[in-house]
């Protein structure tokens, strides 16, 4: 990733740029071609006065040539803009969100501290680089990225596609976007924040290398997103969901705390998706391992108790529940509980016995 540090006023148009190389790209082609025809005169032997046939043979090689120099550009396509979705607002600018100029190859950890420090955890991408940035690579992965956004307890939600950033800034969310600013073959990699969008003007408002407040059309914010697959990312605090939350996604969202053994963020964040989804046998276990992680035997129990109410065939709550009965001294019950969950077996049978034969041995 290369930090844009263009003079004042000057403004590389990309698509002038890929107009080039395309022109240059058939040309190539098309010299390769009567490079190699020009070996073959075994052709032309057998009729040395009919120039007009060897010119013939090369005519369709300059025609491309005249092609590829004055309309290289002719298959290149305007990109189709995108639908205002309804009920949000036209435009939105989310100014609030801080601003941190990135240095060589210090995007990752600039458009990260940026998010934290929205979602108010104030970080400087000093204290994020080591964190995020892979000197062999020079540059930040996305994975460091999500990595990083647990390891400070906050919620790492990746995103995809135009229609999900749109509802995210309404709702007050800016979004980490992954672009490439160069061409598909030479990629030039790099993260901006992404905090607003005009459908007046089709235009967005990113936060950007070291430009404060960078406008790009909808037509190139596509190009450039597209060629990364839409990766996008929502730094969130563990009690705030997206604005288009999905059960599946969210918690393993979530999850990624848990395992980060941030588990008071995941805690935080479990509760927070039981308040959408109060059936969620995911979130029960989630929440009720959490609370068994950070010693609180009483609201694990009555955690797994209401997962058990809500799903009696889940003989993963009911083993949960039966070692949490049993580090209460309550042995009877959690007997009862474990056999509850080996007589409903599953693929975790061998958990299941096992848990019984430690209560069965216990005196």
């Amino acid at each position: 990733m290369v930090a844009l540090s263009c003079k004042a006023g000057f403004r590389i148009d990309l698509n002038f740029l890929r107009c080039i190389a395309f022109r240059f790209k058939m040309l190539t082609y098309c010299l390769s071609a009567i490079y190699s025809l020009k070996y073959d005169r075994d052709l032309f032997k057998a009729m040395p006065d009919c120039r007009i046939y060897s010119w013939f043979y090369y005519l369709p090689f300059f025609f491309w040539i005249i092609i590829s120099l004055f309309i290289g550009c002719a298959g290149i396509k305007k990109s189709e803009l995108p639908d205002l979705p309804e009920n949000l607002p036209p435009t939105i600018e989310l100014d609030a969100v801080p601003f941190y100029p990135q240095s060589d190859y210090q995007c990752g950890p600039s458009t990260l501290a940026m998010a934290l420090t929205y979602s108010d955890y104030s970080i400087t991408p000093e204290a994020l680089q080591s964190q995020v940035y892979t000197p062999a690579r020079k540059g930040s992965l996305q994975m460091a990225m999500i990595g990083a956004t647990r390891r400070h307890g906050r919620l790492a939600y990746p995103i995809f596609g135009l229609n999900t950033i749109w509802p995210e800034i309404a709702a007050g969310h800016p979004v980490i976007v992954l672009q490439n600013l160069g061409l598909s073959w030479i990629p030039i990699w790099h993260y901006a924040v992404l905090i607003g969008y005009d459908f007046i003007d089709n235009t967005v408002i990113l936060r950007s290398g070291i430009t404060e407040r960078k406008v790009m059309s909808f037509a190139t914010f596509n190009k450039t997103w597209a060629r990364s697959g839409y990766w996008g990312l929502i730094v969130l605090k563990p009690t705030q969901l997206p604005a288009i939350a999905r059960e599946k996604h969210y918690l393993a969202a979530v999850f990624g705390l848990e395992k980060s053994s941030r588990f008071q963020a995941a805690i935080d964040g479990y509760q927070t998706a039981l308040t959408r989804w109060p059936r969620s046998l995911i979130a029960n276990m989630g929440l009720g391992n959490s609370l068994y992680a950070l010693g609180d035997l009483h609201g694990a129990e009555d955690t797994f108790r209401m997962a058990v109410k809500n799903h009696p065939g889940a003989a993963e709550a009911y083993n949960n529940l039966a070692q949490v009965l049993l580090e209460q001294g309550r042995k009877q019950e959690a007997l009862e509980a474990a056999q509850r969950a080996v007589a409903i077996a599953g693929p975790m049978s061998e958990v299941y016995e096992s848990t019984l034969k430690e209560i069965q041995s216990e005196k």
